[in-house]
């Protein structure tokens, strides 16, 4: 499963594991998940806390069940966030692509025209007058994953691909 939804990327990778702490081991409704996720961590909105509980489901570290969402017992180090997310998220591979394709640093509006052919066309349907809007936003947040997990750096107001070390 492939999220499209991606929260702003934390400052720091532990607010990951804080969040899927916050999940129960126990499946729950989606409405107790968002509740614990906003007593739990520095979220304030409940759009915020559906957001992280999609996207967490998308890397791998909470699965929905019949009775509900339910915490996966697996330690989100950064190696696996950086597979969980490449693999989990839609256009992420796309967009970090993109930046190894550059011969310069691209912006995240740049980046995005670089990758807007692959946005479904069912999501420009269902937001007409916005969908650039929150796909370009959507990008600037994969880019600043893609820095926050060591998979890109910010250079000269732009994205590059990180150098191997």
């Amino acid at each position: 499963m492939r999220v499209k939804h991606v929260p702003a990327a934390p400052d720091d990778l532990a607010f990951v594991a804080d969040a899927q702490r916050a999940v129960p081991l126990v499946p729950d409704s989606q409405d107790d998940c968002c509740a614990r996720l906003l007593e739990r961590t520095d979220l304030v909105a409940r759009d915020d806390a559906a957001t992280w509980l999609t996207f967490l489901r998308g890397l791998g570290l909470v699965e929905r069940g019949p009775s509900g969402y339910s915490r996966v017992r697996r330690e989100p180090d950064t190696e696996f966030l950086r597979e969980a997310f490449l693999a989990g998220v839609f256009g992420a591979e796309d967009v970090l692509g993109v930046l190894r394709d550059a011969d310069r640093p691209l912006t995240a509006a740049e980046t995005f025209e670089r990758v807007r052919d692959a946005i479904p066309e069912w999501e420009r349907h269902k937001n007409p007058n916005t969908w650039t809007d929150i796909w370009t936003q959507t990008v600037t947040n994969e880019l600043d994953w893609l820095v926050r997990l060591g998979l890109a750096d910010r250079v000269d107001g732009g994205y590059v691909v990180a150098e191997a070390d």
